[in-house]
């Protein structure tokens, strides 16, 4: 069954009418040519997309970072990487299936990429825990990364998480600890480092594999440090308040960006990712190769540094001195 959010109602419509003239019965037993009619309803619905997706409030954004259609870590490791080894386990406790990583090429260029990743339906997001990683997701990420470091090899992370697992297993072998571990560890990387936020970013589950060199966020994603609904239930009490707590966040790309809590907004397809996963594929590949190559460039050094300086200036309020 299709999964079509309310605000994309009018371009499903369009797109109904669309596909019902192109596989009309009569078209070619009587001879009826519906051409002209398709010519103009294919205008319209480029139109109408235009105007829907231009004009998204950020509660609609968020909706479209959820979509059960988009395209998940895996289906951009398939897409924009080759030659994927996914490697397994953090070597203390268990393997988190809610993370995975493994060797992989970008280009001509051997990268590790690691990212939280979702599932399609019930089984598969029971095993893969909704993307919410446990501790041991983000020691087997850590593991990882430590791996690159220790070859060279640049990293990359795809985050895709409401946050990190809060159970109580969770806690009991310190998941607190494990982020914290690799904020710090993350920042001490001599090895080139890019982030992607492609769909949910949600607090420190997603800024546990999001420290780097440059963070980049999908036109369509948001990055939070709560999410709307747990935003709406504490200053309004209401978790129906997201709409107003989402917009009151500043979660979304544009936003992210003139805060400078992003360094790129990734373009997606008209009508976000899901509806042109490959589209979404190569301007994605375009972006982290686009960056790949500026990073490479720094000096060790200066890589670590600036790395550092961008995070410590995140949260500086510059606001003018009142008249005396």
């Amino acid at each position: 069954m299709k999964h079509h959010l309310d605000f994309e109602k009018p371009i499903v419509e369009l797109q109904r009418k669309l596909d019902d003239l192109r596989t009309h019965p009569e078209m070619h037993s009587l001879g009826i040519s519906f051409e002209e009619e398709i010519r103009l309803i294919e205008r319209e619905l480029h139109e109408t997309k235009r105007q829907v997706f231009s004009n998204l409030s950020p509660w609609q954004r968020v909706q479209l970072a959820r979509h059960p259609k988009r395209p998940y870590t895996l289906d951009y490791v398939r897409s924009v990487f080759t030659d994927f080894s996914e490697l397994h386990g953090d070597r203390h406790f268990a393997d988190d299936r809610a993370v995975v990583g493994g060797f992989a090429r970008l280009g001509g260029d051997r990268v590790m990429v690691l990212g939280t990743q979702k599932g399609r339906d019930t089984k598969e997001n029971i095993l893969r825990n909704f993307g919410s990683a446990h501790p041991e997701g983000y020691r087997k990420a850590l593991r990882l990364m430590k791996l690159a470091d220790k070859f060279g090899i640049p990293i990359i992370t795809l985050i895709d998480t409401a946050g990190a697992y809060p159970g109580i297993g969770a806690e009991e072998r310190h998941i607190g600890e494990a982020i914290a571990v690799n904020l710090r560890e993350m920042m001490l990387l001599e090895v080139p480092t890019i982030a992607a936020v492609i769909g949910e970013g949600g607090s420190g589950g997603a800024l546990g594999i999001g420290v780097a060199d440059r963070v980049l966020v999908l036109e369509n994603a948001y990055y939070s440090v709560i999410s709307p609904e747990g935003c709406a239930s504490i200053l309004w009490k209401d978790r129906a308040a997201a709409s107003k707590a989402a917009a009151a966040l500043r979660i979304t790309a544009r936003d992210l960006l003139e805060l400078r809590l992003v360094d790129d907004v990734v373009p997606e397809p008209i009508g976000g990712a899901h509806t042109d996963p490959l589209a979404a594929s190569v301007l994605l590949k375009k972006r982290l190769l686009h960056h790949l190559a500026e990073i490479r460039i720094l000096s060790v050094e200066d890589r670590q540094r600036l790395r550092y300086e961008k995070f410590r200036a995140f949260g500086r309020v510059h606001e003018p001195l009142a008249a005396a």
